[in-house]
């Protein structure tokens, strides 16, 4: 018999921060919190799609937080950004998750994160989702099933794709992220009535939100969303703070092996694939079209101003896209401009 494989140390960020959040953890417990589900709206497939998991399946994505009993959570979570991210995880808690008049029992990770995919049959569209932990209180969310007919999805970064933020400058950023109201950010002029204008041509497209920030941000950005008028998706994103092997993760490598994991899972579809031009979206968006053409509808990339590419990048050469190959690429400086160039290439 071989010898069971040895679990990979933890890198020292990431004991660190265990070490903090279960002292954290057991004081609140100690003071009365109890445990609170806090559910993100997952996806899934219907019968008839095929797909890797064989079966129909939703994805289920949620968080296991200290929260007060019975507390106002939603006026919580409506809080200023910084108190968002001042949250203490219930590492590796036990979850029942409902769903499709079936019940699951799960296990979320070390950062408090469920993310599972459940072999349930449903219906296209939104479907409700109750995440109940261990001793705690549940959440309520949902999941939107695609259907076998569905053409095609839209994938779309942003942080200055929808939502002008001038991440790059630290400072700047720092300030939109954990002081500035929510309500005082702007969108990208004419992103909503780009989608919106892409859906009424396919009324079954799949929309996903794909962005390096942190599950944090979260709720602040479906109210951002939803405030602005852009269609309903799922929210992709990251886990905040040390990884198990080093202090950051690559925000290159997440974008890369979501797009991935929705080309594997949802085949059916060609993906409008929605980003900027001041960082990695280039690079990330060639790599896709070389590995996969045919799934790739079209590339949208936002330009960026001048001033907008020197805090983004320096003085470094914008990437190029010659790599997409046969996909068409569009440039445009606003959703106004994108629209009116996709429709053009025929691609609307």
């Amino acid at each position: 018999m071989n010898a069971p494989a040895e679990t990979p140390a933890l890198h020292i960020a990431a004991v660190l921060e265990d070490t903090v959040n279960r002292r954290l953890v057991g004081l609140l417990r100690r003071r009365g919190w109890v445990p609170h589900a806090q559910v993100h709206r997952g996806y899934g497939a219907a019968a008839g799609v095929p797909a890797p998991h064989g079966v129909p399946w939703v994805r289920v994505f949620g968080r296991v937080l200290m929260s007060r009993p019975q507390s106002p959570y939603q006026a919580w979570v409506r809080s200023r950004g910084w108190r968002s991210f001042f949250t203490a995880q219930v590492e590796h808690a036990q979850v029942r998750v409902e769903v499709g008049g079936q019940v699951f029992d799960v296990r979320a990770d070390r950062a408090g994160l469920v993310d599972v995919v459940l072999a349930v049959e449903l219906t296209e569209g939104r479907h409700e989702v109750v995440m109940t932990p261990l001793g705690g209180e549940p959440g309520r969310g949902e999941v939107v099933v695609v259907p076998p007919d569905a053409e095609c999805g839209l994938v779309s970064d942003i942080d200055d794709t929808v939502m002008v933020t001038w991440l790059p400058r630290p400072f700047i950023a720092a300030w939109n992220t954990f002081v500035r109201h929510e309500t005082a950010r702007a969108e990208v002029p004419g992103m909503p009535d780009l989608y919106q204008e892409f859906l009424r041509e396919h009324p079954k497209t799949f929309v996903v939100y794909l962005s390096t920030g942190a599950w944090n941000t979260a709720p602040f950005l479906r109210r951002f969303l939803r405030r602005h008028g852009f269609p309903v998706g799922p929210l992709l994103l990251t886990d905040w703070g040390p990884t198990n092997t080093g202090w950051f993760r690559s925000g290159r490598e997440h974008k890369l092996g979501a797009l991935r994991r929705l080309r594997e899972e949802l085949p059916h579809l060609t993906w409008l694939l929605v980003g900027d031009d001041g960082q990695h979206d280039p690079d990330i968006y060639s790599t896709v079209a070389r590995e996969a053409p045919d799934s790739v509808r079209a590339v949208l990339l936002r330009e960026l101003s001048p001033a907008e590419q020197v805090l983004s990048r320096g003085l470094t050469p914008p990437e190029s896209d010659e790599g997409m190959g046969p996909v068409p690429v569009v440039h445009g400086g606003d959703g106004y401009r994108l629209a009116e160039r996709l429709r053009a290439v025929g691609r609307m």
